[in-house]
């Protein structure tokens, strides 16, 4: 895998390569969320991450990745270096600005819902494997094409933190799915990487370029 290891704000991030790149050319892009799993003090962690270590074997993975390394904490914490990393991923030469996708497993799930939900107009189409959020906030994704993924016996993110997140979507008009691998424990994200359909359902998606963020919730003193 070709890939370099850059920094913005004083945090790393890999910038992962297709293969045959040219410069000059414009690629579709994921932010990627890794799990709390890959924490740690070296960013060679997220190189061995299940995401890369999957994708690629494929023939042809035709994106960009970008993906920040959360060394403590959890992505909550650094939401305002997510926004600033996205923004500045999508004004990138190489990126094509209507194709920034975003996707994250477990605490990078969470963050990838959170993100989304944060910054909505950026985002072609989103990817959270096992995890879960606000879902009052959640209709803020009503133009953001949403594939959710779980495993029916994931003891560590229930279930129903997804299903709460995917039905607040569709309830509101968007469109989301969700897909729950029965015989799955914590790990969706495996059989998630490994189906090419995934990643071929992004590319199928442009950002619609959304200008107004539905928030019905402003303004309404009898939520606090």
């Amino acid at each position: 895998m070709k890939a370099e290891i850059l920094q913005l704000d004083g945090i790393q991030y890999l910038k992962a390569y297709p293969k045959n790149y040219e410069n000059g050319k414009k690629y579709p892009v994921i932010v990627f969320l890794h799990g709390a799993g890959t924490r740690g003090a070296d960013i060679e962690a997220v190189r061995s991450n299940p995401y890369f270590t999957i994708t690629e074997t494929y023939e042809d993975f035709p994106f960009i990745t970008i993906a920040p390394y959360c060394h403590e904490d959890t992505w909550y914490d650094k939401l305002e270096f997510l926004k600033k990393l996205v923004y500045k991923t999508a004004q990138s030469d190489f990126a094509d600005s209507e194709r920034i996708y975003l996707m994250g497993n477990s605490m990078g799930g969470y963050g990838t819902w959170q993100l989304a939900m944060s910054i909505p107009q950026t985002f072609a189409a989103i990817v959270p494997i096992c995890g879960g959020g606000m879902y009052w906030n959640a209709p803020t994704l009503v133009n953001v094409p949403v594939w959710a993924f779980h495993g029916g016996k994931d003891g560590v993110v229930h279930t129903e933190e997804s299903q709460k997140m995917v039905d607040a979507v569709n309830n509101a008009g968007g469109k989301a799915k969700l897909t729950i691998y029965p015989d799955n424990y914590h790990d969706a994200w495996t059989d998630t990487y490994k189906n090419p359909e995934v990643f071929e359902w992004l590319l199928s998606h442009k950002n619609e370029n959304i200008t107004e963020i539905v928030d019905k919730y402003k303004d309404q003193k009898i939520y606090g």
